[in-house]
């Protein structure tokens, strides 16, 4: 049976420049250029949105009033939001419970009245 021997010291934590130089010499981890960042495709921000929130497309199509095919135009990148779905989607992003109640407002009173 091997066993490791150790020296019981704990090892000192590199500084900070330590650690730059030691990132930057790894040919493969190098930082990201502008032409880089350029090139990636951003992930949607309707499809984070709608993964922090834990809902499918058509979940969150119909909690949100959002027509099925545009969120999925949005999400696979065939359209972007304009300014307005893009305010609304940062409603939603912020407030997504009270952005739901808002809009279904009118069944909830119905349903209210009918159970006095």
């Amino acid at each position: 049976m091997n066993r490791t021997i150790t020296s019981g010291r704990t090892p000192r934590p590199a500084s900070l420049e330590a650690i730059e130089k030691a990132a930057r010499s790894d040919p493969d981890a190098q930082p990201l250029t502008s032409g880089d960042l350029r090139r990636m495709k951003q992930t949607p921000r309707a499809k984070v949105i709608r993964r922090a929130l834990e809902l499918t497309q058509e979940e969150f199509a119909t909690r949100y009033h959002i027509p099925l095919g545009t969120l999925r135009d949005w999400e696979q990148g065939r359209a972007k939001p304009d300014q307005p779905a893009r305010a609304y989607l940062t409603l939603i992003a912020r407030d997504p419970d009270r952005v739901h109640r808002v809009l279904n407002a009118k069944s909830h009173l119905a349903g209210a009245r009918l159970n006095k």
